[in-house]
């Protein structure tokens, strides 16, 4: 075996041990936006050849994590199954990547028996928002890949090969052309390096390319003028934003024990030079560049948005628990551990994207027996309901029904919403929980809930008291699952 397998044996386990711990997932149906938004764009590649998507929303994402599905399913043929491995693999190509960045990154003096990239790469396949992104078709985590993938080729010089890289990163997900960005400009001022500079131009001629053809082809630049004022100008808000800044660093500094971490690289930044090198510098640019890009734009504010940086992160974390002496190392480097593993199964008291951790399988689950009920007491009618349970019953292709159903689609399920209709016009009525929103959880306290209704638009749900109320209607079924819930209201 060479010196490079033998580097390469830790990671390449890890990912397939990766892989094995999603087993019980691989037939999971779609969730949120992967039916709503990025599996209908790959399919109309798959079926049509169209690029811009027709049978969903287009938008200012780049298709190439689309055509990536539509190429494996035109190979094996289509089936979530197919899906959630094309994405696992790309997964299990991003922690080998950060190992080798990690190794990199890493001064000989800390590559010892304590193996702190392979602490680092541990971190990112224990990391619950790596685990969920990990199996679903969503953009954030092949960007993470290709960031990565472009570091560590920029990182050694190999400036025509991380250009590559850096393009097939802006066409994944636009946000990444914060990267070829810095790295253009970190090498226009370094006077033996600046000729390599205009190799960092591909990606944002890749790019217009992308946006001159939606703009061709929809007449507006993102694709949607509501999809561009959510994620622009409403996140633009000084408020909204500077609170999304705020859950920024507490998601990457703080949440799911990572505080462990970020004190040890404190500790370590005021005891040793580490951080001084050039490298570590392009590392921390990248860091603040990313967290304010996502923090200004994307209305959503989702902290999957964060994936890229994730790996970084921890390789900073494991080289500060490397300067620590061995028993710290081993207690610091044990509860960042234990905090991840929990992280998966551990909800918050405040909202959060049920996509954080496996709420998104409770979620999915749920649904899906609920769609499944509905499919064989209501065949003929007409349900009533937010999206994304009305996606999922309208098309058997995500997961959660074997015929299609009709379905009549709210904006929302909040009281104003459901109110203002005709209740005469509606027989069969699902709620379900939106928001994670736990009996012991910040909503309920009148000051949080009047914060998010000034600055986030936030209204109270429907009640089952307010269906009897307004609609006449009588509870039929209730699951329920780790906090989360769905109800079916039907005419007597």
């Amino acid at each position: 075996m060479n010196s490079a397998a033998r580097a390469l044996w830790f990671p390449s386990a890890l990912a397939g041990l990766f892989l094995l711990a999603h087993l019980p997932y691989l037939h999971l149906p779609y969730f949120w936006d992967e039916l709503g938004q990025f599996v209908p764009a790959s399919l109309d590649i798959l079926r049509d050849g169209a690029w811009i998507p027709h049978s969903t929303t287009p938008n200012s994402h780049p298709p190439e994590v689309m055509a990536y599905l539509a190429l494996v399913w035109r190979a094996f043929g289509y089936s979530i199954a197919a899906t959630r491995i094309a994405m696992l693999a790309l997964a299990g190509l991003a922690l080998v990547c950060t190992f080798a960045l990690g190794q990199d990154l890493l001064s000989n003096d800390l590559l010892g028996a304590f193996a702190p990239a392979a602490i680092a790469t541990l971190f990112l396949a224990l990391d619950p928002i790596f685990y969920t992104q990990g199996m679903m078709a969503q953009l954030d985590m092949p960007a993470m890949l290709f960031t990565i993938l472009a570091l560590f080729l920029f990182l050694r010089d190999c400036h025509a090969a991380a250009a590559i890289a850096c393009t097939a990163l802006v066409l994944a997900k636009e946000t990444g052309a914060i990267v070829p960005l810095i790295f253009g400009v970190i090498l226009l001022l370094d006077p033996g390096r600046s000729k390599y500079a205009r190799y960092y131009l591909a990606p944002f001629v890749a790019l217009g390319i992308w946006f001159f053809a939606l703009w061709r082809t929809t007449g507006h630049l993102f694709g949607d003028p509501g999809y561009t004022r959510y994620n622009i100008w409403y996140s633009l808000n000084p408020i909204r934003a500077s609170l999304t800044l705020l859950r920024r660093l507490y998601y990457l500094f703080i949440d799911d024990f990572r505080w462990v971490g970020a004190l040890a690289i404190l500790v370590t930044w005021r005891r040793h030079d580490l951080y001084r090198t050039r490298a570590w510098k392009i590392v921390w640019t990248i860091i603040a560049a990313h967290v304010l890009l996502v923090s200004l734009l994307g209305g959503a504010g989702l902290e999957r948005y964060l994936l890229p940086l994730l790996p970084l992160v921890y390789i900073a974390m494991a080289a500060a628990f490397a300067a620590l002496t061995p028993a710290k190392r081993a207690i610091g480097v044990s509860a960042m551990a234990a905090g991840l593993i929990a992280g998966s199964f551990l909800n918050p008291p405040f909202p959060m994207p049920y996509e954080n951790n496996l709420a998104m399988a409770d979620f999915v689950e749920l649904h899906r027996d609920a769609a499944q009920f509905l499919e064989r007491a209501y065949p003929a009618g007409t349900i009533y309901t937010a999206w994304p349970l009305t996606q999922a019953l309208r098309d058997p292709v995500f997961g959660y029904v074997d015929r299609k159903l009709a379905s009549h689609e709210t904006s929302d399920l909040n009281y104003s919403t459901l109110n203002a209709i005709n209740p005469a016009s509606v027989n069969v009525l699902v709620l379900y929980s939106r928001t994670w929103a736990p009996p012991w959880g910040v909503l309920q306290w009148a000051f949080v809930r009047n914060f998010l209704h000034r600055f986030y638009e936030y209204e109270r749900p429907m009640t089952s008291a307010d269906v009897r109320a307004h609609f006449g209607l009588v509870p039929v079924h209730r699951w329920t699952q780790r906090g989360q819930w769905i109800e079916v209201y039907a005419r007597q």
